[in-house]
């Protein structure tokens, strides 16, 4: 329409008037099968009339004559049809009479479509469950969110590469693979991941996207440009044709790792998206899904060329009824929001409600950057500013990043890890849980790299190009040290613990390889034959184990964490000690843990309190076995970090 419509359309879905008489919370809005008859109901309320069009194909490339069936208008600006019948497979659109003209669109609430994602689909959802689905639950139940240690990856990277042993690669199958091994008989895939002892993945965007053509193999995107938001993604399926595979096979990876115990994150973008003219629920209800200024333009915050409407109820709505369908149909365990800072706090709190009252171990995080827009409301937005208004959620620690390895918008900067100075009160309240724009160590998502910008091994090389490759390992290993003993939620990149590297045919490194394609973005499983590449997983793994062996290192209560740590004063020096008092704390076996970080190019001497001390992290190993046991003070090596744990009495007393 054009942009003088719009804007008085867009002027009249933001007035009471309009959300009183249209809105519309029933949650039964797409196609509701049975066998005996399929209902479809859609929200069209500017919509004079609405006909809903029946084909037997799924691809708009094949032409065809629908059946075309009218809808009668039901409430609040909805339309029904019903058709008797079994139609599951069937492929069906709306067309929409607005104004005189017709437009033809998508389900919006589409739970399948055909491929890439142009017809929407009538199906069966009980047909598309996997054998034992109805068993199949999260590993977890009631768990602090700082109990959780997120793997982030993109499902074509974890299985393309010529060397992961995986047979379907590039695809939702390929994480479902158990005894996959590289050349080298190492472990990769599903198992890898389960062995490093993460307790969740985090997958970039599977739902539906636009950015590949289904119909071609090997196309690449990490998937941030939505196109049907209650449907898998195609390119992921063996058979993107028909809309029950790309459902079923989805199931299967999800129950692959829940059997595992590992909990499943889904990375969703509500912020924008990909078309915001092209979308369907704009086609249906021209205008209404996007924030459109005065003059006719669409708010662009996110850069993507337009800003969701999340503060107007239906948009809302239809936000809730999303993450509400992927907990009950998907069993996911766990939502990232990308720039959730572009939505209100009255929709995030509603998500968080409405998804804890079924399933409280439920997940929810995401970028709470502040990004500019225009609101149709007036309405506070999902930031880091704003975290006491969304306790339920959290918010990727930017400051943590910045602090270890310099900012990304200046990718010569230091950080904390490879030579800054000045650092060490920053990274004591980052310890703590409490960065400056928070109050609560389970609102702080801790990371030192993730897919956005340069790895963490290429930042400390482009800021430090003089260092040797020992140099960069040591910054490395000292930078994940801290992100697994901060308070808080960590979170690492797939194939961080790899010494992962993003690097052009010319040699640059690829801060921004959304498009670039698998040879730039697969893990190289074949990595493993290097000495450094296992070294730094068996690291990490120790770390990891570490963390999950001591709850005082994930306690949620900034009250509780103030009076169990206390901080050296380190004269004339970068270092930091750290002390946890952990007596009394439930499941822990330490009186008391001891954490030292040396981020300078030389040895330094700690005294340690008295007692006797057990060091289970240290320079170039990490887990829960004692490596040597020491009393009175203790060398730590350049540029690294050393955990000491001092065993309750008792605990001394069994063993001698």
């Amino acid at each position: 329409m054009e942009a003088i419509e719009k804007n008085k359309l867009g002027a009249w879905y933001s007035s009471e008037e309009f959300e009183k008489l249209y809105t519309y919370l029933d949650g039964d809005l797409g196609a509701g099968w049975t066998k005996n008859k399929t209902t479809f109901r859609v929200w069209a309320p500017t919509a004079k009339e609405v006909y809903v069009n029946l084909y037997q194909n799924g691809w708009r490339g094949k032409k065809e004559t629908a059946e075309r069936i009218a809808m009668d208008p039901h409430r609040n600006g909805v339309w029904t049809a019903a058709k008797n019948g079994d139609l599951q497979g069937t492929f069906y659109t709306y067309s929409v009479l607005i104004d005189g003209a017709e437009q033809e669109a998508c389900d919006p609430y589409a739970k399948a479509v055909g491929v890439n994602g142009e017809r929407a689909m009538v199906v069966d959802l009980a047909s598309t469950n996997p054998e034992g689905w109805d068993k199949d639950k999260s590993p977890f139940r009631e768990c602090d969110a700082t109990d959780a240690v997120i793997y982030e990856a993109h499902i074509r990277d974890l299985t393309v590469h010529k060397d992961s042993g995986i047979e379907n690669k590039g695809k939702f199958l390929g994480l479902t693979e158990e005894g996959t091994v590289n050349c080298s008989g190492d472990i990769t895939g599903l198992d890898y991941i389960a062995d490093l002892g993460v307790t969740h993945i985090h997958l970039l965007p599977f739902f539906d996207y636009a950015s590949v053509d289904e119909t071609q193999e090997g196309q690449y995107n990490w998937g941030y440009d939505p196109k049907n938001f209650f449907v898998p993604e195609g390119s992921y399926a063996t058979d993107p044709y028909h809309g029950e595979t790309r459902i079923c096979e989805a199931k299967k990876m999800i129950a692959a790792f829940h059997s595992k115990g590992i909990g499943v994150i889904m990375d969703v973008v509500f912020n924008h998206v990909h078309d915001a003219e092209k979308f369907c629920f704009n086609n249906i209800v021209p205008g209404y899904f996007s924030r459109i200024d005065s003059e006719g333009v669409y708010s662009n915050g996110s850069i993507c060329g337009n800003d969701t409407a999340s503060e107007r109820s239906m948009v809302r709505e239809y936000i809730v009824q999303n993450i509400l369908y992927w907990v009950e149909e998907y069993h996911m365990d766990g939502f990232r929001f990308d720039l959730v800072g572009l939505l209100d706090i009255v929709t995030v709190n509603e998500i968080i409600e409405r998804v804890h009252e079924v399933r409280p171990e439920v997940l929810f995080y995401g970028e709470g950057w502040a990004m500019p827009t225009n609101v149709t409301k007036e309405v506070k937005m999902a930031t880091q500013k704003n975290s006491h208004l969304t306790p339920g959620f959290a918010y990727f620690n930017d400051t943590i990043r910045n602090l270890l390895r310099g900012r990304n918008s200046d990718t010569n900067e230091k950080g904390y890890v490879n030579g800054r100075t000045g650092m060490a009160d920053s990274l004591k309240s980052n310890l703590m849980g409490i960065p400056y724009w928070v109050s609560s160590p389970l609102q702080v998502v801790n990371y030192a790299s993730c897919h956005d910008d340069l790895t963490l091994y290429d930042k400390l090389k482009e800021a430090e190009p003089e260092a040797d490759r020992a140099g960069l390992l040591r910054s490395n290993r000292l930078a994940a040290g801290i992100v697994f003993a901060a308070a808080g939620i960590p979170f690492i990149q797939a194939g961080e613990e790899l010494v992962r590297r993003k690097v052009n045919a010319d040699g640059t490194m690829n801060s921004n390889s959304y498009n670039a394609g698998d040879s730039i973005n697969a893990i190289s499983w074949e990595c493993l034959q290097n000495a450094d590449c296992r070294e730094m997983r068996d690291y990490y793994k120790g770390l990891i184990a570490f963390r999950k062996e001591h709850p005082s290192l994930r306690m949620g209560d900034i009250e509780e964490i103030r009076d169990r740590f206390t901080f050296y004063d380190i004269p004339k020096g970068e270092e930091t000690v750290c002390l946890i008092n952990c007596e009394g704390i439930n499941g822990e076996s330490a009186a008391q843990l001891c954490m030292i970080f040396n981020p300078e190019q030389a040895e330094k001497e700690i005294f340690l309190p008295d007692g006797r001390w057990e060091i289970h992290v240290s320079a170039g190993k990490a887990g829960t076995e004692c490596i040597e046991e020491v009393k009175g003070s203790v060398t730590v090596s350049p540029v690294s970090c050393m955990f000491l744990v001092k065993k309750q009495e008792s605990a001394y007393e069994e063993n001698s």
